[in-house]
């Protein structure tokens, strides 16, 4: 669901390999002049980044400015440390789905892309269902990590994933988990939590089915 006000400005971080989600949060190792400058500017204004994935086929192209999926998510630097030779370290938490709608014209001095966005909404259609997916996903993780790393991996805290608000829940599963970034991709783009999870779910047995587990260990 779009939410009705004004596009909106904000500065594009695109990788290849990453997919944020709002309500959770990633450390990021921030290195190229480009991305500094990003940094630098956005720790001066608003503290918001957007975070986008290039396309898995224009990887090749990371060095200049390669096609990138429509929809992201918008990262406030909750935290962040410039370290002696100019590069950061920050923790970027998730905080809202943007679709682009158009790229900006590059400008004198600035590096990096800018795009013209509209803030999407994540939707709560079926709360009831949503915990249902809750418990299938968390059935799922268990069963992944048995496999990936014996009966005693099996005894991770499905408690505090359980107690967790559904919408932080799902962030912060969808970020963890060890999926493809087209397959993550894929998540971030359902406008409706309980699709969200319902993708997850899929995906996770998809994997099982097929023994090729995502790893676990990042799930805390």
């Amino acid at each position: 669901m779009l939410v009705a006000m004004e596009p909106r400005r904000i500065p594009l971080f695109p990788l290849r390999d990453v997919v944020l989600f709002p309500e959770s949060i990633v450390p990021l190792h921030i290195f190229e002049p480009r991305y500094r400058q990003l940094t630098e500017q956005a720790l001066e204004g608003d503290r918001r980044i957007g975070m986008v994935t290039v396309r898995p086929e224009h990887v090749a192209e990371m060095a200049g400015d390669p096609p990138i999926y429509d929809v992201g998510c918008s990262g406030f630097l909750a935290n962040s440390q410039k370290l002696a030779d100019g590069r950061y370290q920050v923790l970027l938490r998730g905080t809202r789905r943007f679709r682009i709608l158009r790229e900006l014209p590059a400008e004198t001095g600035r590096l990096y892309r800018v795009a013209e966005v509209e803030l999407l909404e994540d939707s709560l259609s079926d709360p009831e269902r949503g915990e249902q997916l809750r418990s299938a996903v968390i059935r799922l993780l268990q069963e992944v990590a048995r496999r990936s790393l014996g009966e005693v991996a099996a005894a991770f805290d499905s408690t505090r994933l359980a107690s967790l608000e559904l919408r932080r829940f799902t962030g912060a599963v969808c970020q963890a988990i060890g999926l493809p970034a087209p397959e993550k991709q894929g998540l971030l783009d359902a406008d409706d939590v309980c699709e969200r999870l319902h993708r997850l779910e899929s995906a996770l047995a998809f994997h099982l089915a097929a023994r090729v587990q995502p790893p676990s260990d990042t799930l805390h």
